[in-house]
């Protein structure tokens, strides 16, 4: 009997997913468990599993097409079932099949999971913002390819150039190989793909490494030749999410927010006394940050809670959620129990999640449940800033830059390390002396940090 594929919800909150590469052809033999596809969800690219036996008779959907969830997307059947009523239910649509026994080359795949055939939630969870490489970004002929318009804060990010083979259409090419012609100083646009669909792969760009046609990396790169003054780049699914997100949350949110300054002097020394001892002691000032405002949520439970309509949950619970800026949006993994941690286990944990988050690995479990959360953009130089709330949390904090400041003291004047946040607060859960409260006792902890190893 046949089984029907549909686009799984392979996130609590997917509800549409792009298609961003077949991992079996049609006619291909399959078994419960197979890894068929790779799609992008709302947070993260994962792997969509084949939920019977037979051939892989039909697929109805595009590389780079995006279907709803719950629609039909593959049919698994006999090799002599007759599949015509499903493919009529589907509408219809088959796409371009590949090349005749032609499968992806496995350097080209980013893989989303660790161990092949899980769909959704592996292990539970790990720093902020920092460099990686790009998501894969498979897309459908004649659609301009999505990509990063500024790659000045992305490491390793290359900026989309024109022409493919001379075509004058955009370059397709693997994450892979736009991080490997970024350091090389190649310009995608001179080479000639060998992938499928004529894509740029890792062997093309080390055959042209290999050759003296070589660009200098301090070259400027060639000009996109574009039909016109602008261009429509289609939105990913991540991004998507982000508008969405932020839309229910600025608008009906009543929103107020806190802003204090706070003497950073003695978790810099601490800090600077922690790497004297070696690699393992090794922390960063987020790092102590983020256990500082764990700690604080623990005798705060009043800001640690989501607001649930009819209701207020108070989470006896801390489960921190830090932003990540990843090529294709913000994403907020979640280091739980955080309060319980110490800081070396809050580094590790912070550094493993942002390098996932911007891999485009992170699982579902990694990403949700979070109860309060922060964002620091201080390593950009930002002074002071407000988040957009995380709902159903009822508050969120923004750390600036680290400063020193010239302060008044005993002796006269004295230079002090000092940082601004901005608390961002739900005014229906949350109102103006319980967040102040709460920034009271950040301040004690951060600056006294030896209480934070008490």
């Amino acid at each position: 009997m046949a089984t029907k594929v549909f686009m799984e919800a392979l996130s609590p909150t997917m509800e549409e997913g792009r298609l961003v590469k077949w991992l079996k052809n049609e006619g291909d033999k399959i078994t419960s468990g197979d890894s068929l596809a790779e799609v992008e969800t709302d947070k993260a690219i994962m792997e969509l599993v084949a939920r019977g036996d037979g051939v892989l008779r039909k697929r109805l959907i595009n590389e780079g097409e995006s279907r709803p969830v719950g629609q039909l997307v593959a049919v698994i059947a006999a090799p002599d079932e007759n599949i015509d009523a499903l493919i009529a239910e589907a509408g219809g649509g088959a796409p371009a099949p590949a090349a005749a026994g032609a499968k992806p080359p496995a350097d080209v795949v980013a893989k989303s999971q660790e161990s092949a055939g899980a769909t959704s939630v592996p292990q539970r969870p790990s720093e902020s913002q920092g460099e990686a490489s790009a998501p894969p970004q498979q897309k459908t002929a004649g659609t301009p390819p999505a990509r990063v318009e500024s790659s000045q804060n992305v490491p390793g990010a290359m900026p989309a150039s024109a022409g493919n083979g001379g075509n004058g259409g955009p370059v397709r090419s693997s994450p892979l190989a736009r991080r490997m012609a970024s350091e090389r100083g190649l310009d995608l646009s001179h080479l000639q793909g060998s992938g499928p669909g004529g894509r740029i792969i890792k062997r093309d760009v080390e055959s042209a490494a290999a050759t003296p046609q070589r660009v200098a990396a301090s070259a400027a790169p060639a000009r996109p030749a574009m039909a016109g003054d602008t261009e429509d780049v289609p939105l990913t699914q991540i991004r998507k999410t982000i508008a969405k997100r932020l839309a229910e949350s600025i608008g009906p949110i009543p929103t107020f927010y806190l802003t204090a300054e706070f003497d950073l002097t003695r978790v810099s020394e601490m800090r600077a006394a922690m790497l004297e001892l070696g690699d393992e002691y090794k922390v960063s000032v987020n790092d102590i940050l983020m256990k500082a405002v764990a700690t604080a949520l623990a005798q705060h439970p009043e800001v640690n809670a989501h607001w649930l309509g009819d209701k207020i949950r108070y989470h006896r619970r801390v489960h921190l959620g830090m932003a990540v800026a990843t090529p294709d949006g913000l994403i907020v993994p979640v280091i739980f129990d955080a309060d319980q941690k110490r800081m070396s286990e809050i580094s590790r944990e912070a550094r493993d999640l942002a390098k996932r988050a911007r891999e485009r690995k992170l699982t579902p479990e990694q990403y949700t449940g979070s109860t309060f959360s922060i964002s620091n953009l201080g390593m950009f130089g930002i002074d002071q800033f407000t988040a957009i709330i995380n709902p159903p949390e009822v508050a969120i904090l923004a750390i600036g830059t680290a400063q020193d400041v010239v302060v008044p003291d005993a002796d006269g004047v004295a230079v002090r390390k000092r940082i601004r946040v901005t608390m961002s607060c739900d005014h229906r859960a949350v109102d103006g002396a319980v967040g102040a409260a709460f920034l009271q006792t950040l301040r004690r902890l951060i600056e006294n940090p030896l209480m934070l190893v008490y």
